[in-house]
């Protein structure tokens, strides 16, 4: 009897990895994928099977890794085909995985199928041997501690660039950077400072949107006038929608997050802790209260910022008056007998249903004569002493963070005194900005150029966002009740209106 021998076919999956790529270069992947091929021809001998590449991708951190779980399921599913030696192969066991509970399951899985591994730099592993699979083991625990033993390094000098005051990473929207040398030329250090036309986009968003533009209204003008968005000039290898390559253009979010930056007032956070910063501010800390406090509200509420479309619709503005409810706005009206026209309908239950256009005139009237009043002035002033105290209880904070620093640099206090003191007084600086949002009597940016008999002609000029902002500034109220009467006209006698807490007599609808 003759045995017969099967030619074994030799079959390699290849996979390259490469954990940091911020422009997506792909250099040191390519590189890694053809040293793969060759290795794969010359050095084994065997038939590529496939290549998965994954560039700027970490092993370690946990992010997923698409091309690694496809790679993984082809050499598991080829590896059950009779005749076939399957090896997965590698530049370095680095390369393939990080974490110990990934490598444990993927040597399992490889076992089971009676798989290979090798790698380029050196090293091949029979994975249903039980030696072998724990030197694979073994060599890959080296890579996980150096992973951890890196991790928690640049965890440590993060957090003293932190307690410093210092930038982490590329200069923020709003700088310029300025780097120190040694006499060897040698970069010591470097600083920030504010950049010309960056820093004047900053305070002209952190303005507008305190003046009543939309989020939206702003990105729009922004893009049409041409003005960089941030990270602009950088090769993106993701872009949002929309996004051009270089990344030029402003998005909501985009403008929103730069509005809001903590930076914008030289405070450094870090894991939930803020830090005196060393580079200069950009707006006061009176804005960026303001600021905070108008998203804050519009978050927590039915507010809907980027549909503001409509004078009253959603928020506390105009309210129903049986139910209390926002109003939304719907077509009503018979459209056999007539036109169906923007109605403002209470959302919560359909209470009430009044005409837009009528509504809206109605509360410009109202809005106008407040702002016409001689004898409110003295309420658009208001009493700023409480805001304002706050606001000094948190610079002198911020002065005590400072000297702390000062005192860890000269050695009076220990690291970890410091980074108590910095946390608490942190606290204690939020709260104090907080409580200046909250006492700040009236917002007069929204009312800029509106206060006096100017605000008859101006009102009628507003957008639907710069009138809005000015009601909410005058903490403006209406409650709209159903009409009593039937007929044509406006009922004004159903609006209940009140401003500053102050109750208004009905005011005839022209």
């Amino acid at each position: 009897m003759v045995a017969t021998v099967t030619a074994l076919r030799i079959l390699l999956f290849l996979y390259a990895r490469i954990s940091d790529d911020p422009r997506d270069l792909k250099r040191g992947v390519n590189r890694q994928m053809k040293d793969l091929r060759r290795w794969a021809v010359e050095d084994i001998g065997g038939e590529i099977a496939g290549e998965w590449i994954e560039n700027d991708r970490s092993a370690h951190s946990g992010e997923e890794r698409p091309e690694y779980e496809k790679m993984m399921a082809a050499a598991l599913a080829a590896a059950q085909q009779p005749g076939v030696r399957v090896i997965v192969g590698a530049y370095h066991p680095s390369r393939l995985w990080r974490q110990r509970v990934e490598r444990a399951q993927a040597i399992e899985d490889l076992r089971q199928v009676k798989a290979f591994v090798a790698f380029e730099s050196g090293g091949y592993f029979n994975m249903a041997k039980a030696s072998d699979r724990s030197q694979l083991a073994n060599l890959g625990e080296s890579d996980t501690a150096e992973s951890e033993v890196k991790s928690e390094r640049v965890t440590r000098a993060a957090l003293e660039r932190a307690e410093e005051g210092r930038a982490n990473g590329k200069v923020a929207y709003g700088w310029k950077r300025t780097y120190l040398h040694d006499d060897d030329g040698k970069v010591i250090g470097f600083e920030d400072d504010e950049h010309p036309e960056q820093a004047a986009t900053v305070r002209e968003i952190v303005k507008r949107l305190l003046a009543g533009d939309s989020v939206i209204g702003v990105t729009l003008d922004l893009n049409e006038r041409g003005v960089p968005a941030p990270g602009a000039g950088y090769k993106r290898k993701r872009r949002a929608l929309g996004q051009t390559e270089d990344g030029q253009r402003w998005s909501k979010s985009s403008v929103k997050k730069v509005a809001l930056r903590k930076a914008n007032v030289a405070i450094r956070s870090y894991k939930g802790a803020d830090y005196p910063a060393v580079w200069p501010p950009l707006i006061t800390e009176e804005q960026h209260a303001r600021i905070t406090a108008l998203f804050d509200a519009r978050a927590g509420g039915c507010e809907r910022p980027g549909q503001r479309v409509h004078l009253l619709s959603w928020g506390e503005v105009a309210t129903c008056g049986p139910c209390g409810g926002p109003f939304r706005v719907a077509l009503r009206g018979n459209s056999k007998r007539g036109v169906r026209r923007p109605t403002y309908v209470c959302d919560d239950n359909g209470c009430v249903g009044r005409n837009e256009e009528a509504l809206d005139r109605y509360i410009g009237e109202i809005a106008v004569t407040i702002l016409t009043d001689p004898a409110a002035a003295d309420v658009f002033k208001g009493d700023e002493s409480g805001a304002l105290a706050a606001l000094e209880r948190a610079d002198a904070l911020r002065l005590r963070q400072g000297e702390a620093a000062d005192d860890y640099a000269d050695g009076i206090i220990t690291r970890d005194q410091l980074r108590r003191i910095t946390q608490k007084l942190a606290r204690r600086i939020e709260e104090a900005r907080a409580e200046a949002a909250r006492l700040q009597p009236i917002d007069l940016t929204a009312l800029d150029g509106l206060m006096g008999e100017q605000a008859r002609e101006k009102w009628p000029q507003l957008t639907v966002q710069q009138q809005r902002r000015a009601l909410e500034a005058l903490q403006f109220r209406a409650r709209v009740h159903p009409s009593a009467r039937r007929g044509p006209g406006f009922d004004h006698t159903a609006v209940e209106v009140g401003w500053h807490g102050r109750e208004l007599p009905p005011v005839a609808s022209s």
